[in-house]
């Protein structure tokens, strides 16, 4: 990735089919009568949802993950993919998770598709410090996914309490692999969100860059006020 470029870079794996999209259910494609499966993401309950979701049990957790909650699909409508690796932070990576150049991070990828449509609903490239991820070795094991509880949960094993979510969201035209990740028609676009999650000790622990397909996708924002004082 290149610095100051959020652009996440995706590999075609040969099991991904790429014949449906991700996010929405405008009008099927010529010749294909599926609806593509619509994601609604209202961030700020969402990130609440997740939070309260991290002190259930596991068979608690177990009972549906986000991919289900933003779009209403069952678990077993889903197919879920993951990698993981070693990288040093880039210079746009460090400045975002408050580290030096070149300081290990661990890199997770993860897409989610309908077992119906093969496309990807969207798609995350997520980063943690690795000596903090290193903390439970259980979670630098791919295996491990898709993990009960999510990325909050995993963070909760480490003693860690997310204080707030900052998202930033900018929509822009999609590289080739989105496009072909995303199943895109040409001129679509993506909304990229940059996902920084903040600790109660106002620390960055995770950063993670998401890519919807900007066609047939919804992210809906409530931000507290506060009252003026009379």
């Amino acid at each position: 990735m290149i610095a100051h470029d959020r652009r996440p870079r995706h590999p075609q794996p040969a099991e991904v089919p790429v014949n449906a999209s991700p996010t929405g259910d405008p009008a099927p494609r010529d010749g294909d009568p599926t609806p593509r499966p619509r994601v609604r993401r209202d961030n700020t309950e969402r990130y609440q949802w997740e939070k309260d979701r991290v002190l259930l049990d596991e068979a608690g957790r177990r009972e549906t993950g986000g991919t289900e909650h933003d779009t209403g699909l069952e678990t077993a409508d889903l197919r879920f993919h993951s990698e993981y690796d070693r990288i040093a932070a880039d210079e746009d990576l460090a400045a975002a998770l408050g580290l030096r150049t070149g300081t290990p991070l661990l890199r997770r990828i993860y897409w989610t598709s309908s077992r119906q449509r093969g496309a990807a609903l969207s798609v995350s490239h997520s980063y943690l410090p690795y000596e903090l991820a290193a903390t439970n070795p259980a979670l630098l094991d791919p295996a491990n996914e898709p993990w009960p509880g999510g990325t909050q949960h995993q963070l909760f094993t480490l003693g860690i309490e997310l204080d707030r979510i900052v998202d930033e969201v900018r929509a822009r035209p999609p590289s080739r692999d989105e496009a072909d990740l995303l199943d895109l028609a040409p001129g679509d676009p993506v909304l990229a969100v940059r996902k920084t999650s903040i600790d109660t000790d106002g620390r960055v622990v995770e950063v993670a860059d998401v890519v919807f397909a900007g066609d047939r996708t919804e992210l809906a924002y409530s931000t507290p006020l506060e009252r003026w004082q009379r």
